[in-house]
């Protein structure tokens, strides 16, 4: 289920599914970027002024944001209730140790 978070100006929604931010359909993050935190934050403070977090290239207020980490956690919770989706997310930690690792 998708938790639309807002459209942008262009007409595309912005939304939650499952732990993935999406754009116009499209994978656009896998998490919030403070903007405080980000390495382009005194040019997102000039075009987005309330920015508070960044999801990708998506500029968020502060409600936005909350949205999205509210569908996080519930996308969240909902996975580790799950046996099969408990076991993907350790199949995948472990698949990123090894590349991290140079092992693939």
């Amino acid at each position: 289920m998708a938790v639309l978070v807002k459209t942008t100006l262009d007409g595309r929604k912005l939304e939650v599914v499952g732990l993935a931010i999406c754009l116009g359909g499209k994978l656009e993050a896998i998490e919030l970027v403070e903007v405080k935190r980000h390495p382009n934050r005194v040019a997102i403070r000039q075009v987005a002024p309330d920015a508070t977090h960044m999801a990708g290239r998506v500029p968020l207020t502060r409600a936005e944001a909350e949205i999205v980490a509210t569908a996080f956690a519930n996308a969240q919770a909902e996975m580790m209730a799950n046996p099969i989706a408990i076991h993907e997310r350790f199949r995948l930690a472990a698949i990123q140790k090894a590349c991290e690792q140079g092992i693939e």
